[in-house]
């Protein structure tokens, strides 16, 4: 058995130790007792059979055995965190990310160049729904959710609040006037809807009829078509806007009463290349919010 190797905790204490030639500097670092780490030295002087450091009363020294074996489990040690990042390199740098498809599509796309070119080491994997889901998606570490208020079931943080409001095609023919006899579309099960900004503005609704899809691409597209109006809000449609690929016929935008939430799993916070990209997530919404 004394060709065993020793537990690898008594090795990181016996480093410790030497390191400050203290029992105390190595117990304040480990975030142990100094009894326990004099009792690993001693487990560890035991299973090697000599001693590795001379008690001296008021610091430690190491002994000629500890001289020798210092360097060897520093380099055992150095090897271990190379190999392991070795391992673990791809998977630290993978990222999946979970959104709705209008979101992923009109603003997350276009700008995953700009995000390329400051992290190429970091490989995204990107999932859509067309619905709010009642959870992450398994596997999924950043989730950028369009919602009202998401369950706080993991950490969760105000991206952006928006406005909303009618977009067509340009010189598509329309006034407030006539506005309830075009075709209208929206995206359903949302309090963003015609009616409400027909009432944030006190104007008479009539509840005409409108074509209601799961997802914002398809009313979008239908406008852009010039095939009626849609509603939109500034995150989904300002590129459009910015291209003269639709435009906005009234001035009147209402607070919208959802908004954009970054979700994060609890492994994101720890993993660089969730880490990376929530940063430049949260830089790319500060510089559109102040365009």
């Amino acid at each position: 058995m004394q060709n065993a190797l020793p537990p690898l905790g008594w090795l990181r204490t016996f480093e410790a130790a030497a390191r400050h030639l203290s029992f105390t500097g190595a117990a304040r670092d480990l975030n142990m007792t100094q009894s326990a780490v004099s009792q690993q030295i001693k487990s560890l002087e035991g299973h090697l059979g000599r001693p590795l450091f001379h008690r001296r009363p008021r610091a430690l020294e190491l002994t000629e055995a500890g001289i020798t074996y210092l360097p060897v489990v520093r380099e055992a040690f150095r090897t271990l965190v190379r190999g392991t990042r070795a391992v673990l390199g791809d998977q630290q740098n993978t990222v999946q990310v979970q959104s709705n498809l209008t979101f992923a599509v009109n603003w997350l796309g276009p700008r995953l160049p700009a995000f390329r070119a400051l992290h190429p080491e970091v490989q995204l994997t990107i999932s859509t729904e067309l619905w709010e889901p009642r959870e992450m998606a398994e596997g999924a570490a950043v989730e950028v959710r369009y919602s009202l208020r998401p369950a706080d079931t993991v950490r969760t943080e105000l991206l952006r609040t928006d406005h909303y409001y009618p977009v067509c095609a340009p010189d598509f023919p329309v006034t407030l006037e006539t506005l309830q006899d075009q075709p209208l579309y929206d995206c359903s099960n949302l309090l963003s809807n015609w009616a409400n900004w027909a009432e944030d503005q006190d104007m008479t609704w009539d509840t005409p009829p409108i074509t209601y899809a799961t997802t914002y691409m398809v009313s979008l597209s239908v406008a852009m078509a010039g095939g009626g109006l849609c509603l939109a809000h500034d995150t989904i449609v300002r590129r459009l806007l910015e291209e003269g690929r639709l435009i906005t016929p009234f001035e009147h935008r209402a607070k919208m009463p959802e908004a954009y939430y970054l979700l994060l799993s609890p492994q994101a916070e720890e993993t660089p290349g969730a880490i990376a990209f929530t940063n430049w997530l949260r830089a790319e919404m500060a510089a559109d919010r102040a365009a």
